[in-house]
């Protein structure tokens, strides 16, 4: 991966991302972007599906639960990117065979689960219908350069059952009744389209075997849920926290439940992890290039410890 390559993978909305997967499409025969569901505002969910269908063995990679969190994005289609090229030209990176990898494992990557949040963070409350209650939302204010919520005002990163009931009692000790820019879990579990289509594929895979939800800033990985730690997921979190330069920590407060992270281990009884890969929400190609380069040997090597 060049810095070139970073150039063309920053992700500026949802327009942007899309265009950038159907060259991808275009460039390689044997990658197919396929369409998850869609948000509150009617826009498309991707999902790339890479490997051999019946492997038996699928890793997930999920980007931009948040508005903010659009370098998630653009580090998912770097690594797509890369991954192609690596694969087409018969490269092994980091002592991976690559048609070893394509063959045995299942790669599902959803670089964008909440296009609407990021078409709000990017661009204000305009075109949406309702722009006048996403602004009251918003605390009055146009400016919605902190927008973290979908198009109605709630937090996808809190919208999963496990520990649902918990984080509300956190929501309304913070004083939150309703949509807001962040931290609204919803009126109920998967009560979003884009949550509760992921929820909904997912239950319906049963060559699911490990799970990373990708936010940007924080240089953390957690893999536990309520004290609950699938078998072997510290080690491996340790692993790549090495790879990473991430630190494995446990979840507190508003941010040890509700999630996908959480989910996942409680009812899918799947290794998760939340890593926070650091970066800035302004997504430069330097910031997209230094923060997937941090998260490069930790997205190809993750699927061979499964």
């Amino acid at each position: 991966m060049n810095r070139e390559s970073a150039i063309s993978a920053v992700v500026k909305d949802h327009t942007a991302m899309m265009n950038r997967l159907y060259g991808l499409e275009e460039q390689y025969p044997f990658l197919r972007v396929h369409t998850l569901g869609y948000s509150v505002g009617g826009r498309g969910i991707p999902m790339i599906r890479l490997g051999e269908e019946r492997s038996g063995r699928t890793v997930v990679y999920v980007g931009t639960h948040h508005g903010t969190d659009r370098i998630t994005a653009a580090v998912l289609l770097c690594f797509l990117e890369d991954y192609c090229s690596s694969l087409q030209e018969k490269r092994r990176l980091y002592s991976i065979n690559m048609e070893y990898l394509f063959r045995s494992r299942l790669l599902c990557i959803i670089p964008m689960l909440n296009p609407d949040g990021v078409q709000l963070h990017r661009y204000g409350a305009d075109g949406f219908p309702n722009s006048r209650q996403l602004i009251a939302m918003n605390r009055g204010s146009t400016d919605f350069a902190h927008w973290q919520a979908n198009g109605r005002g709630v937090d996808l990163h809190h919208n999963y059952s496990a520990g649902f009931a918990e984080y509300k009692k956190f929501e309304h000790s913070c004083g939150i009744t309703g949509g807001a820019a962040s931290r609204c879990g919803g009126e109920y579990p998967e009560s979003e389209p884009e949550s509760g289509a992921l929820a909904a594929y997912l239950r319906l895979d049963p060559s699911l075997r490990m799970l990373f939800t990708l936010h940007h800033g924080g240089r953390e990985i957690f893999c536990t849920s309520g004290g609950i730690c699938p078998p072997h997921s510290r080690e491996k979190a340790r692993i790549f926290a090495e790879m990473s330069g991430c630190t494995v920590a446990e979840p507190v407060g508003m941010a040890s439940n509700g999630t996908l992270t959480d989910w996942a281990i409680r009812e899918l009884q799947c290794p998760a992890f939340t890593v926070g890969c650091g970066g800035e929400n302004a997504s430069s190609a330097q910031e997209v290039y230094r923060t997937y380069m941090r998260m490069r040997e930790m997205l190809f090597t993750a699927p061979l410890t499964v």
